[in-house]
C-alpha cells in the first residue's frame, strides 16, 4: 500500500488500456484493448447476458430479468484446468497492478536502509517459511514488497503472486483470487471443497499486501495453501497470527538522519541547504523517519522552489498552457514544523484546481480515488486525469492493488480544512455517474470489478433513489466478473434502498439475487428464505416470468436439501418398548414436626429396592408409582446387590396404580372427646395436654394396591375429611385458649367500685337479688384457691370511709352466682363484662387510686392479685 520508496509505475502495464482522456465514454471503450475480454464485435445489445459455472449450477446473469440457475448438463463438465505459464501469469500480474498514468513522468525513489530486511526476507522464502512483515503506515512496505517481488522470481514453480488484501476479513475471496491468477479458468467459480482441492497443488510465493485478517482466519488460509510461502505486508492494528501459525515477524522502523536527508534530496533532485538540513532533522524527530513524510517534504520544498523563482526567470521560462499554480513576487519561507508533520492542507493548496476537485471526490468516498479515466466526467474538466499523477508525486496517494486512495492520514487533515462540506453531493455525482457507467454495453464486467471499491463507497454515500439504481446496474457486473464478495455487498445495499424508495419491483430482484447468490454458495436456508421473500413480491406485482425464475430456483433448493438429507440423514432415536421394568427406591422422609402438623410426611424408613410393572401411558396422564409406607416398607438386608433382585416378566396390571404416596398422619394434639365444649380455662388445658395420653391405636398395613372405582374415592375423602378436621380443631382449641386467657387478663373485681361522700355515711349498692324460697346455685367444680375463701364469695363487704378490697380467686368463674350467700353483702360480677358502681359526693373522698377535687365522679379501677 506504500510504495514510498522506488517508484515503478512507469513500468506497469495498463490495466485498462490506452484509454483516450478527452471524454469519458472513451475511456469506457479503453477496455477493449487490454486482451482481457474482448469487446463485442456486432452493435450492442440491451444487456450484457454472461454464463458462468458454479459448482455444480449453470448460471446465467441476465441483468434484465435477473439471474437463472439450473444444473449442469450431462456432458458440460469442465476438466481439471491447466495451470498459467510464466508469461501468462506476467500479463495477469501486470493487469492487477496500478496503470500507467498520463501526465509527467514520475521521478524514481531508492530504497534506503532495507537491505538487511530484503535479505531477510528473501532467504525465510526460500526457505519456504511464511513471514509477516509489520510496519505503520508510510513505511514502505509496498515498495519493499516490490523488491522482493524481483528476487523471487524464480523460486517457486508457480512464481510470484501478487494479491491485494484491503478490505478482506475471510480468507475466502483469497483464495479465489489466487485461484483464478495461477489456473486458466475464466468464467469458472468452483464450490468450496473443489477450491480447496485445487489450490493446495499451488507452489507459489505469494506477496499479499493490507493484510487486514489475523487469527483463525490467517490460519486457515495458511493450511489451505500449505505448498505456498507467504510474505504478509500488515500494520500494528492488524490481528496477529496464532501462535501455531509458525509465521516469522520482521519489523521495519524508521529511517536515520543521513537516510532522511537522501531521500529528501532524492525527491528535490538538488542538495540541500543547511537551513534545509536542520529542518529535515527537526522533521525526522517528529515523523519518527517515516519515508512517506520525507516524499512529501520533498513536494514542499519543490512548490515552495517554483513559488521563488524570481520575475527573469518567469521571463525566461515560458508559462505551460494550463498553469494555475499562483505566483508570488515574495519569498517563500520553509514550512513550520506542524505543516511538516501534517502537510495535507499545505499541499492542497499549492496543487492545481483539478486536483483540488479531486480530493473533494475522494474525500466524499471515503478516501477512495476513482480511476483516472472518470475524472473528467467527475470533474468537469478534460485534463482532470493528470491530477492524479500530480497527486502520488505529492505523496497524498499510495497505490492499493488496482487503484489509487489517499495515503495515511490525509483524509483526516483534509476533512479538517473543509475538503468534506461537499460530500453528499459529490457521493450523490458519483452514484449516478457510476450507474451510467456499469450499466453501459461496452464497458466489460472485469472493468467494473476493479473499480469495486469505489462504487461501494458511492453506493454507500448516494440517497437512496440513486443507491438502487446504482446497484440494479452494477450487481450484474459485479456477478459476471467472479468478485462476488462485492455482488453481495451491493445486492443488500440495493435491496435497503429499494425498500426506503417504495421500489417493490427492485426490491424483489434483489431478493432473487441473494437467493441464487446463497444457493451457489451453499447456503440452502438462507437461499429459501430470500427466494420465497421475491416469489412473494414479485406475486403481488402479477410478474409471470420472475416467479417462474424464482420457482425454478427455489425447486433446485428443495432439491438440494434433499440430496443433503440423504446424505447425512439425522439422527433418530428408537421408539422406547410397550412395557419395560422400573426400579423404585423409597427415599427416607423426614417425620412431621409439631410446627407443620397439617403438613403429611412419611415416616423415615430404610431404602428398599423393589422391583414395580409399570405400563406406558400418554404424556398427559400421570406415571404411575409405587405406593410406599411405614407399614409397606418391609425390612431389606442392605447387603443384597442389584443383581439379586428377581426380574418378572411385564405383566399389566388389572388396575391403574395410583402415583399419590400414602403417609399415616399421627395427631399431635388429641381430639377432644367431651360432649360439651370446656368451661374453664383449666378443662382448655387438661383437654389440650392430657396428664396420660393415650397411644394411637397401630397402623393397618397399606396394601400394595388401591382398588379401583368407589373404593377409591372414598378413601380418598376420608383423608381429606379428616385432614380437614384436624385443622379446625387446632383453629377451635386456639380460639378458645385465646378467650380464655383474655378473660382471665381481664377479670373485674368482686365488688363493685363505691365512693362515699361523708364518713358516717355509704350510699347503698343496688344488688340484684333472688328470693328466700329458691334454692343457691351451686359452684363449678374448680381447683381450691391459695385464700381459702369460697368461689362464691371472694371479697368482704366495703367498709364505709375506705375504698373496698378484692382478693380474687385464682380460677375464674364463668357463671356468676344468682343468689348471695349469707353473710356476704356485695354484688359478684358477671362473666361477660364489669359494671363499676359509681356514687356522686359532694366532697372528695382519698383513695387508693388518686385524689379527686370536689364535684368529681371517681371510679376505683380492679386491683388484680398476683
Amino acid at each position: 500500500m506504500d510504495r514510498t520508496q522506488g517508484q515503478s509505475g512507469r513500468d506497469e502495464q495498463g490495466a485498462g488500456g490506452p484509454g483516450t482522456p478527452s471524454s469519458a465514454s472513451a475511456s469506457a471503450a479503453a477496455p477493449a484493448s487490454t486482451g482481457q475480454a474482448p469487446t463485442p464485435s456486432g452493435p450492442p445489445g440491451p444487456a450484457r447476458v454472461v454464463t458462468l459455472t458454479a459448482g455444480d449450477f449453470t448460471l446465467t446473469v441476465n441483468p434484465v430479468d435477473g439471474s437463472e440457475i439450473e444444473p449442469l448438463r450431462p456432458g458440460t463438465e469442465r476438466g481439471r484446468p491447466a495451470k498459467r505459464d510464466a508469461a501468462a501469469r506476467a500479463v495477469r500480474d501486470a493487469a492487477a497492478r496500478p496503470p500507467v498514468l498520463p501526465g509527467p513522468p514520475i521521478s524514481g525513489r531508492p530504497l534506503l536502509a532495507r537491505g538487511e530486511e530484503l535479505e531477510r526476507l528473501v532467504r525465510l522464502l526460500g526457505r519456504g517459511r511464511s513471514v509477516r512483515l509489520t510496519g505503520p503506515s508510510g513505511s514502505g512496505r509496498s515498495a519493499l514488497l516490490d523488491a522482493v517481488a524481483a528476487r523471487c522470481a524464480g523460486l517457486a514453480p508457480d512464481g510470484v503472486v501478487r494479491i491485494s488484501g484491503y478490505g478482506h476479513q475471510q480468507p475466502g475471496e483469497l483464495l479465489h483470487a489466487l485461484y483464478a491468477t495461477v489456473y486458466d479458468a475464466p468464467r469458472e467459480r468452483p464450490e468450496r471443497d473443489e477450491l480447496l482441492a485445487r489450490v493446495r497443488d499451488i507452489g507459489a510465493v505469494v506477496l499479499l499486501d493490507d493484510l487486514e485478517m489475523g487469527g483463525s482466519a490467517l490460519d486457515e488460509l495458511l493450511r489451505a495453501t500449505p505448498e505456498c510461502a507467504y510474505l504478509l505486508a500488515a500494520t500494528p492494528e492488524t490481528k496477529a497470527p496464532s501462535d501455531d501459525s509458525h509465521v516469522e515477524e520482521v519489523f521495519l522502523t524508521g529511517l536515520g538522519k543521513e537516510d532522511c536527508v537522501a531521500l529528501l534530496e532524492a525527491g528535490l533532485g538538488r542538495p540541500l541547504t543547511d537551513e534545509e538540513t536542520a529542518w529535515a532533522g527537526d522533521l525526522r524527530f517528529a515523523s519518527e523517519g517515516l519515508p512517506l513524510r520525507f516524499v512529501q517534504a520533498a513536494a514542499m520544498l519543490r512548490q515552495r522552489d517554483e513559488l521563488n523563482h524570481s520575475d527573469e526567470d518567469d521571463d525566461e521560462e515560458e508559462p505551460g498552457v494550463f498553469e494555475e499554480r499562483p505566483r508570488d513576487s515574495g519569498v517563500v519561507p520553509l514550512p513550520t514544523l506542524a505543516e511538516g508533520a501534517a502537510p495535507a492542507e499545505l499541499l492542497a493548496s499549492r496543487v492545481s484546481e483539478s486536483a483540488r476537485a479531486a480530493l473533494r471526490i475522494a474525500c466524499a468516498l471515503g478516501g477512495e480515488l476513482p480511476h483516472h479515466a472518470h475524472l473528467p466526467a467527475l470533474v468537469g474538466d478534460t485534463h482532470a486525469d493528470t491530477a492524479v499523477a500530480e497527486l502520488l508525486d505529492c505523496g497524498l496517494l499510495t497505490p492499493v492493488g488496482t487503484r489509487y486512495r489517499l495515503a495515511a492520514g490525509v483524509a483526516r487533515q483534509l476533512e479538517d480544512v473543509g475538503y468534506g462540506d461537499t460530500a453528499s453531493e459529490e457521493a450523490r455525482t458519483a452514484a449516478r455517474h457510476y450507474a451510467w457507467w456499469t450499466g453501459h454495453a461496452s464497458v466489460v464486467p472485469e472493468r467494473v470489478g476493479r473499480e469495486a471499491d469505489a462504487v461501494l463507497a458511492a453506493l454507500a454515500g448516494a440517497d437512496v433513489v440513486a443507491a438502487a439504481v446504482l446497484a440494479r446496474t452494477a450487481a450484474p457486473a459485479f456477478a459476471a466478473s467472479l468478485h462476488w464478495e462485492a455482488w453481495e455487498r451491493v445486492l443488500r445495499s440495493g435491496a435497503e434502498a429499494a425498500r426506503k424508495a417504495g421500489e417493490v419491483a427492485e426490491q424483489a430482484y434483489f431478493h432473487h439475487e441473494l437467493g441464487v447468490l446463497a444457493l451457489c454458495e451453499g447456503r440452502v436456508d438462507r437461499a429459501r428464505a430470500e427466494l420465497e421473500t421475491s416469489i412473494g413480491l414479485r406475486g403481488a406485482l402479477a410478474d409471470k416470468r420472475g416467479t417462474v425464475a424464482g420457482r425454478r430456483a427455489l425447486a433446485l433448493v428443495v432439491d438440494r436439501e434433499v440430496a443433503g438429507a440423504a446424505a447425512s440423514p439425522p439422527l433418530r432415536l428408537e421408539a422406547p418398548a410397550a412395557a419395560s421394568e422400573a426400579v423404585t427406591v423409597a427415599t427416607p422422609a423426614t417425620p412431621a414436626t409439631p410446627a407443620t402438623p397439617a403438613t403429611p410426611a412419611t415416616p423415615a424408613t430404610p431404602a428398599v429396592r423393589t422391583d414395580a410393572v409399570t405400563k406406558a401411558v400418554p404424556a398427559a396422564k400421570s406415571a404411575p408409582a409405587l405406593r410406599s409406607g411405614p407399614a409397606a416398607a418391609p425390612r431389606v438386608d442392605p447387603a443384597v446387590s442389584a443383581a439379586a433382585v428377581t426380574r418378572v416378566a411385564p405383566v399389566t396390571p388389572a388396575v391403574p396404580v395410583s402415583a399419590e404416596a400414602v403417609t399415616r398422619m399421627t395427631p399431635v394434639v388429641p381430639v377432644n372427646r367431651r360432649s360439651e365444649p370446656p368451661t374453664t380455662l383449666s378443662e382448655v388445658f387438661e383437654d389440650a395436654f392430657p396428664l396420660s395420653p393415650q397411644p394411637a391405636p397401630p397402623a393397618a398395613p397399606v396394601p400394595a394396591t388401591v382398588p379401583a372405582g368407589p373404593a377409591r374415592g372414598a378413601g380418598r375423602r376420608r383423608r381429606v375429611l379428616l385432614a380437614a378436621a384436624g385443622a379446625l380443631t387446632v383453629v377451635a382449641l386456639g380460639t378458645v385458649v385465646s378467650l380464655a386467657m383474655s378473660s382471665s387478663d381481664t377479670e373485674p373485681p368482686a365488688d363493685g367500685p363505691a365512693v362515699s361522700s361523708t364518713p358516717t355515711t355509704a350510699a347503698p349498692t343496688t344488688v340484684q337479688q333472688n328470693s328466700g324460697n329458691d334454692p343457691a346455685e351451686e359452684p363449678p367444680v374448680t381447683a381450691p384457691s391459695d385464700g381459702g375463701t369460697t368461689p362464691g364469695a371472694s371479697a368482704a363487704a366495703p367498709s364505709p370511709g375506705r375504698t373496698p378490697g378484692r382478693t380474687p380467686s385464682r380460677r375464674p368463674s364463668s357463671t356468676p352466682s344468682n343468689s348471695p350467700r349469707p353473710g356476704t353483702p356485695s354484688t359478684a360480677p358477671t362473666a361477660t363484662e364489669p359494671t363499676p358502681t359509681v356514687t356522686e359526693t359532694g366532697e372528695a373522698t382519698p383513695t387508693a387510686t388518686a385524689p379527686t377535687g370536689p364535684g368529681t365522679a371517681t371510679a376505683t379501677s380492679p386491683t388484680t392479685a398476683p
